[in-house]
């Protein structure tokens, strides 16, 4: 189900690669159809387990090493995260805090996109706009937590925020005009946010929630390389 609107991307330079990591869950998915439907890329690739297991450090180089020989990407997005997964849960205490499965939030949040960098940055072309942007989480903003709770994921999204930043500054004395962002993509219809949707909070279907980082993504100028936004393109803080 599309939104209506289509964002088609026109501040990229016409050709190259979109590529989409986690294209198997449901903002993933949703960004693979909004993205082919866009005429700014040559071609849009969805990558996703077992090809690709944030887990496995191979993987992410053999992915990235197979990307290289299909042409220059201009748009990579790591559409991934855990919030819970059979006994990985928000912990609503520190009394819950498991060191297992505080380890499995970071290696999903956190490092996993991490080794994304480090493989794929790289691959951006050296002239004209190109972004890498990882999926964050506002409950992952030190500044904006008021509320506690889901120590694990909140504190796997911080890092991953502070990764981002960091290679954004490494990014940004290799290509002048590349991005590297966190975006946060609101609450959204998935398999992540179904079992914790509370009434009165946006949420959307991934389709909408798709275009709308795409416009997002679309508004970008390289001022705004490591960065947080939201889902409106407003600035959230660390």
């Amino acid at each position: 189900m599309r939104s209506g609107t289509r964002t088609e991307l026109s501040s990229f330079p016409s050709g190259g690669l979109a590529v989409v990591i986690g294209a198997s869950g449901g903002i993933g998915a949703a960004l693979v159809d909004a993205l082919t439907e866009c005429a700014s890329f040559a071609a849009v690739i969805g990558m996703s387990r077992p090809t690709l297991d944030l887990r496995d450090e191979t993987t992410i180089a053999a992915s990235a090493a197979h990307l290289a020989t299909l042409g220059t990407p201009r748009l990579i997005i790591a559409a991934t995260g855990v919030l819970h997964a059979g006994a990985l849960q928000p912990e609503k205490s520190w009394q819950h805090l498991d060191p297992s499965l505080l380890a499995e939030s970071f290696a999903i949040n956190a490092i996993g996109p991490a080794l994304l960098m480090k493989h794929y940055l790289p691959l951006l072309p050296l002239e004209g706009k190109a972004v890498f942007a990882a999926l964050s989480a506002r409950v992952g903003s030190i500044g904006d937590n008021r509320l506690g709770g889901w120590y694990g994921y909140r504190a796997s999204k911080a890092a991953l925020n502070q990764l981002v930043r960091t290679a954004a500054i490494e990014l940004h004395r290799r290509h002048r005009q590349a991005i590297c962002v966190a975006l946060h993509p609101g609450t959204v219809e998935t398999r992540l946010s179904s079992k914790y949707g509370k009434s009165g909070l946006d949420v959307r279907v991934p389709a909408v929630a798709a275009d709308q980082l795409l416009q997002v993504i679309d508004g970008l100028r390289a001022i705004d390389n490591g960065n947080f936004f939201d889902h409106h393109g407003l600035s959230i803080p660390w």
